[in-house]
């Protein structure tokens, strides 16, 4: 029943509660994220069991500095097995394009598929007084399209972004291009410390390509039957 569409957050402590995760989602989940906190914690381990599980896998580490060291990072992990690596599109033009340039050059060399690069745009935790806080006057939809437009000229597979700006940037930046929406939340669940969010279906109508749920899955009584429900929910669009 697996969608490759969804991808569950692994926002987890340990390799104990990854184990529990895994095996409890079964055959239902075929794509995984792996953020700063497990990966800080428990290394290359839960990238090395996700392989062996026959799982793919976004490594989410949204890599951000001068463009020869994001670069350099990333060539560092496309062995790890990652189908998907992320920057963050504030780094620049440059850092992106020179990324994707290293990143093919790499993979060819090494003899492995090139792992998607994608870049992101606004973090979905930050709403409209948090973006004027920061002493930014474009509003916040306008600023995610230039960053999206900037990556798909940079080389870039996609970006990471709202789900209420992916209409706009599928029309900027067409049909292929990947729109990867966290702050995805199925109807009556909690919103947590997300401002732009929406539902699955909802998420899809707007354009987006891929949906990354965290604990709506990971916190419900039987995470199966919530990932599952959201997969109906996503077949029906």
């Amino acid at each position: 029943m697996a969608d490759n569409r969804l991808i569950v957050a692994l926002d987890v402590h340990s390799m104990t509660d990854v184990h529990t995760l895994i095996e409890r989602l079964g055959d239902s989940v075929s794509y995984y994220k792996v953020g700063m906190e497990l990966f800080y914690r428990v290394g290359t381990e839960v990238l090395t069991y996700l392989h062996d599980q026959k799982k793919s896998i976004f490594l989410d580490l949204k890599l951000h500095d001068i463009p020869n060291t994001v670069a350099e990072g990333l060539c560092s992990l496309i062995n790890l097995h990652a189908d998907m690596l992320n920057v963050h599109a504030s780094g620049g033009y440059e850092m992106m394009r020179i990324s994707v340039e290293r990143v093919h050059e790499k993979a060819a060399q090494d003899g492995i598929p090139t792992p998607k690069l994608i870049a992101v745009t606004i973090l979905t935790s930050i709403g409209s007084d948090d973006w004027k806080e920061m002493g930014f006057s474009q509003e916040i939809r306008k600023q995610v399209i230039r960053f999206a437009s900037l990556a798909k000229k940079a080389g870039m597979d996609g970006v990471v972004a709202s789900p209420q700006e992916a209409a706009a940037i599928r029309e900027a930046c067409g049909p292929d291009f990947l729109i990867v929406t966290p702050g995805i939340r199925p109807a009556g669940a909690d919103i947590n410390d997300q401002s732009r969010i929406a539902t699955p279906s909802a998420a899809l109508q707007n354009g987006a390509s891929h949906l990354v749920v965290g604990r709506p899955i990971r916190a419900a009584k039987d995470p199966k039957a919530a990932a599952e429900a959201i997969i109906r929910e996503m077949e029906r669009v």
